[in-house]
């Protein structure tokens, strides 16, 4: 009699099932397009997707993010992070402070990103949005929300920054969950003089 145990199954890592885990900063454009030019609230996804991309939130993070967090006139966002990460401090670019100052318009409530029902937008909502944004930006590939997190990460490796600094900013505690991002960064190369 053959017995079989599912309990003996290991699933790999979900880097085996997909062909990619980020984004170059060209589909994220593209991203953020698709969510200012669908549903019923554009400023809402932009703004999130736009704060998920440059400062790497978690879904989970973003989807938890309060106005209190965001200091308007100091042109700052405290950042709580989530899975034992280090929470800080990160500032806002003009183009962050203009769509937040919108997004206030439409969203007064305690939460920045507000779900249907009067509470936060929740993490498989999120996941649902940057799925259906990726289809629309006709992206070859399912878009999930940890590729916006890694993009960040690979964007700040490409710009020349320390993996210090990156490690500071994703909220890292382990410098080797940093150092996928500087590892692959082949662009980077091309600048050497000889």
């Amino acid at each position: 009699m053959l017995q079989t145990s599912v309990t003996n199954f290991k699933r790999g890592k979900n880097s085996q099932y997909r062909s990619r885990e980020y984004l170059t900063a060209d589909e994220m454009q593209r991203l953020m397009d698709a969510a200012e030019n669908r549903g019923r609230h554009p400023i809402r996804d932009l703004t999130l997707l736009l704060l998920m991309y440059r400062h790497g939130l978690r879904a989970s993070e973003a989807a938890s993010l309060r106005w209190d967090a965001v200091l308007m006139d100091d042109g700052l966002l405290n950042i709580k992070r989530l899975k034992g990460s280090k929470s800080g401090v990160h500032p806002l670019k003009a183009d962050e402070l203009a769509v937040l100052a919108s997004l206030k318009v439409v969203a007064p409530g305690q939460y920045l990103f507000p779900s249907e029902r009067g509470t936060h937008i929740t993490s498989y909502g999120i996941a649902r949005l940057v799925k259906r944004c990726g289809e629309l930006a006709d992206l070859p590939f399912k878009v999930h929300p940890h590729m916006l997190r890694h993009a960040c990460g690979y964007h700040l490796a490409n710009q020349g920054f320390d993996t210090r600094l990156i490690q500071e900013w994703m909220g890292h505690r382990d410098i080797k969950n940093t150092e996928r991002y500087t590892a692959l960064n082949v662009e980077r190369f091309k600048e050497i003089q000889w």
